[in-house]
């Protein structure tokens, strides 16, 4: 199939885009396109307007200050992925960049698109929850900033209102010589995830000082476990300590399809736990 008809926008700043976004009825965005071209070929959505951010050029950048660290919307994936800011500064990203797509996808695909899809199996959505990532919509109005855990409202569904755009993602840095580890699963590479998760460890002195700890692709939007991440305060990393965290994604109410049952999404999912966490802990304690 072919989409339909639509009026094309070409805006060449953000304030333009922002504008032509707050007039405009039944409008949508156009990043990197590799999620909405598909989806308006198969008549899944109908935009009347689409505008396009590609000309924006302020839009498109990679900045590290003040501990935190800082993507235009419009920043191509795969310019993240081969960063060696990015690397150096918050290597969890790079890490889960590998498991996007493919390289085409990749070329095209923006940092901002992946957020604003909110695809439950979305490594970048994954990993902005998991970073506690702080966004900026921008309308004629101006800007709002919203939490990565307000901004995720339900399945392909984000706290963006109408006339609202997606323009900066930044998420705070961990201290150097944190662990870190993102898993996944899926039927082939490239493929979604079934189930993914993503951990974050600080471990001082033998001891955990802090922990993050995520899990995706098991409900329509990024799941934190927060009781287990306070539970991991003052404990010594190992793996039996990463069995215990795992179980308790085995807790998670999972969805299903026609593909996956809710009880084997489940089991993935503490497979992942457990697999990330033991990762990161032999990266912060200097194991193999």
């Amino acid at each position: 199939m072919k989409p339909a008809p639509f009026t094309y926008h070409d805006p060449k700043t953000a304030a333009e885009a922002a504008a032509l976004l707050g007039q405009l009825e039944n409008a949508r965005v156009l990043a990197g396109g590799q999620s909405l071209m598909p989806m308006m070929n198969f008549r899944y959505v109908m935009p009347d307007h689409i505008v396009d951010i590609n000309g924006i050029g302020e839009l498109s950048y990679i900045r590290n200050i003040g501990g935190n660290l800082s993507f235009g919307a419009l920043t191509r994936q795969r310019e993240i992925e081969f960063s060696e800011e990015v690397k150096a500064a918050c290597p969890i990203i790079t890490e889960a960049l590998s498991w996007v797509g493919h390289r085409q996808t990749r070329n095209r695909g923006t940092i901002g698109g992946s957020v604003c899809h909110m695809d439950p199996s979305a490594e970048l959505v994954a990993v902005t929850a998991l970073l506690d990532g702080t966004l900026t919509a921008k309308s004629k109005d101006g800007d709002r900033k919203i939490s990565m855990a307000d901004f995720a409202q339900g399945f392909m569904s984000t706290a963006l209102t109408d006339g609202e755009m997606l323009t900066d993602i930044t998420v705070p840095l961990w201290p150097k010589g944190h662990g870190y580890a993102y898993e996944e699963f899926a039927r082939r590479h490239g493929d979604f995830a079934i189930a993914a998760s993503g951990c974050l460890v600080e471990v001082v002195n033998g001891s955990i000082k802090r922990a993050s700890i995520v899990v995706s692709g098991v409900r329509p939007n990024p799941v934190r476990l927060t009781a287990a991440e306070k539970a991991l305060v003052g404990q010594k990393p190992g793996d039996k300590i990463a069995e215990e965290v795992a179980a308790e994604a085995g807790k998670i109410d999972a969805m299903e399809d026609a593909y996956v049952t809710a009880d084997y999404r489940k089991h993935l999912g503490q497979v992942m736990v457990k697999r990330a966490l033991k990762r990161a802990f032999a990266k912060a304690t200097g194991g193999a």
